[in-house]
């Protein structure tokens, strides 16, 4: 999504917060015009990294009303490097591990709840890698709603021949705490339709409060608006049922 559908009177800035077991990371932070309370969203950035584009995700979301954060998960590896130069030593590693990353999105939500201008209500949505993390923070913490776009290897573990040590997640599903959107391409293969339609069962099986909504024509990263995936129709679509989804689900009442 560009600038121009980002309040002009949004403010950003970089903050250091508590991430997972006390490490001080980076973050951005969005704040909405006004004085609140708002709602807050930790936005987690794909592989590709602590980016622009993502950061004009976060900036879209304090335009549509929800102070956003998002964590540099990829800071102890990239501590002063570009976001590509961070996100390869990161893929090296076998991307960022799961407690590590549950530690900072908790870090992130205590930091929002912590503002003055709180309502105490906070979602969490993420893209690609993100997505899978999305879902995995909303089944181990304590948050109001989660968005998972895309997200690989929640139900089927990377190809082999891939760098990634990410496993599978699904079997977490018992302890999602909030409910879940998910927004998927018809023409990804990770996840692919067959995985997605899998999850949708497990989450039915423990009575989940969930929507999955998949895209004809669309494939992985149909948001990214800076690369040749996006997909204009789709990602309209999407936001729209973002906002309809965090509306219900973050608001005060």
């Amino acid at each position: 999504m560009s600038d121009s559908a980002v309040a002009r009177d949004v403010t950003s800035e970089t903050v250091r917060i508590p991430g997972h077991e006390g490490d001080e990371i980076e973050a951005y932070l969005a704040h909405p015009p006004g004085s609140g309370p708002f709602a807050g969203v930790v936005v987690l950035h794909h592989l590709p990294g602590y980016d622009e584009a993502t950061k004009r995700i976060a900036r879209t979301f304090a335009g549509n009303g929800y102070t956003a954060i998002m964590p540099n998960l990829h800071w102890r590896e990239g501590r002063g490097a570009s976001p590509d130069d961070a996100a390869a030593a990161v893929r090296a590693a076998g991307g960022v591990p799961d407690d590590r990353l549950v530690g900072d999105v908790d870090g992130a939500a205590r930091f929002l709840r912590a503002l003055p201008s709180a309502s105490g209500k906070v979602g969490v949505v993420g893209y690609c890698s993100g997505g899978r993390q999305a879902f995995l923070a909303a089944c181990r913490l304590p948050l109001d709603a989660a968005v998972d776009c895309y997200g690989a290897f929640v139900v089927d573990p990377p190809p082999d021949g891939s760098t990634l040590r990410a496993r599978p997640v699904v079997g977490l599903a018992a302890g999602l705490a909030c409910p879940l959107l998910g927004l998927f391409g018809a023409e990804d293969t990770h996840p692919s339709p067959a995985e997605t339609a899998r999850l949708e069962q497990e989450l039915a099986r423990h009575g989940k409060t969930f929507q999955f909504h998949t895209y004809e024509g669309a494939g992985h990263g149909f948001f990214a608006v800076d690369r040749p995936s996006y997909r204009p129709q789709a990602a309209a679509d999407g936001w729209t049922r973002i906002w309809d989804w965090f509306g219900r689900h973050l608001s005060a009442q």
